[in-house]
């Protein structure tokens, strides 16, 4: 992970979780046994520590979080020096190496690591997010549930220094109820809020914020699919858009992808997670990307989703169109999508078995121009996924009942 940095220093942040603390106390402990410096940022969002990495020339960065799950999960995210991801391959390389026996010498004395506090890392994360945009939020009034996770500290505050008027809620935590019944699992309380009074718009977080989802001014939900589509064609229309290309994911609305083509911008597509989006925006020179889950990527501002930056930049394009969001959304129409998950014997079968390639195909056709199938396994789950997405949800969930039919059948 380290490479030949020799002793290597390592930003670490954790979300609010109860198990944060003790996981981060044998992360660090673990790091500076084997000689390495742990630069400790706190309760912060999994993007600043992707910045933190890159402004104090670290050697990487760690992440304890488990994102958008509920309280009794946790896990871990590694980042390299540049602030991305490390690839599947580095990752299994480093838990062979932490789960092996590799003969590993500890150092003693002055060969262990220090502990330092990144005290200013909260306010380095806002200032920096507070930059991407040009002008302020002023007149602008935004609800904004923190999701009893990492944002609590920096969406409201980096709202605020723009001039946004800001009425947050969910933004503290007794470290399990993160993610419970709030933030962008659970819309309610964000769309309650928004409809009892007049707001522009309202966002919630998820646990670490590294994604965001936004209610419009009627509390009508705006996904990731349509945040992308606002930003991509206001940077489109303002020749920004490099390469007119926009990052995507197989799982995106249909009408994401019309909407774009109308406008002239064209949609890669990658697999599900945002990972594999940023693979292909390296590869293709893309700079927006994202997933439907509300993970974007604003690759000129950082380096992974960001959901304090992505919040922003959707509030800078109505403050700069004067337009409400009700307004923008209709940039795409959405097309009812049906999703059903089939528990299967044999998941790797969807991709050989012929009877369901068969029934894949008719769907297909069945369906022309006016819609989409995707029949594909789970990566983590003994699970089919059918998905299919219609003119109107009755045609989409009569296509994906057949399909299920088939995939039990065959797989099952």
């Amino acid at each position: 992970f380290l490479g030949d940095k020799g002793r290597g220093r390592i930003v670490v942040g954790r979300d609010t979780r109860q198990s944060g603390e003790m996981l981060e106390a044998a992360f660090v402990a673990g790091l500076t046994a084997g000689g390495g410096d742990a630069l400790l940022c706190g309760i912060v969002p999994t993007p600043a520590v992707a910045l933190i990495v890159r402004e104090l020339g670290a050697d990487g960065g760690v992440v304890i979080s488990a994102s958008h799950n509920p309280p009794e999960y946790n896990g871990i995210k590694l980042f390299n020096a540049d602030g991305f991801k490390l690839p599947d391959d580095l990752e299994e390389e480093i838990s062979a190496f932490v789960t092996g026996d590799a003969g590993f010498v500890r150092p003693t004395g002055a060969g262990v690591g220090r502990i330092k506090a990144v005290r200013d890392a909260l306010a380095r994360y806002v200032s920096h997010s507070i930059a991407t945009i040009e002008g302020d939020l002023s007149g602008l009034t935004i609800a904004v549930d923190c999701g009893h996770g990492a944002s609590g500290a920096v969406t409201p505050e980096a709202l605020r220094r723009l001039g946004a008027t800001v009425v947050p809620i969910n933004a503290g935590s007794d470290g399990m109820d993160i993610n419970v019944g709030c933030g962008s699992t659970d819309l309610t309380p964000l769309v309650d809020l928004v409809r009892s009074s007049a707001f522009d718009m309202g966002i919630a977080h998820d646990g670490d914020a590294d994604r965001v989802l936004a209610v419009d001014e009627t509390g009508a939900e705006v996904d990731g699919d349509a945040i992308m589509a606002i930003c991509a064609a206001h940077l489109h229309s303002a020749e920004q858009l490099a390469l007119d290309t926009v990052v995507s994911t197989v799982m995106c609305n249909l009408g994401f992808e019309i909407a774009m083509r109308d406008l002239g911008i064209h949609v890669i597509k990658a697999n599900v997670g945002d990972r594999y989006v940023l693979e292909q925006m390296q590869a293709s020179g893309a700079t927006l990307g994202g997933e439907q889950s509300g993970h974007i990527i604003f690759l000129d501002h950082n380096t992974t989703g960001d959901g304090l930056v992505t919040a922003l930049q959707l509030a800078a394009v109505i403050k700069a169109t004067g337009k409400s969001l009700s307004e923008l959304r209709q940039v795409m129409h959405r097309y009812p999508q049906v999703l059903v998950n089939v528990r299967v014997a044999d998941k790797v079968g969807v991709l050989t078995n012929g009877t369901v390639s068969a029934a894949i195909v008719a769907a297909e056709a069945e369906l022309g121009d006016a819609g989409r199938v995707l029949v594909r396994a789970s990566g983590t789950e003994p699970v089919v996924r059918v998905m299919a997405e219609a003119a109107s949800e009755e045609i989409a969930a009569d296509v994906v009942e057949r399909l299920v039919r088939v995939v039990s059948a065959e797989l099952g």
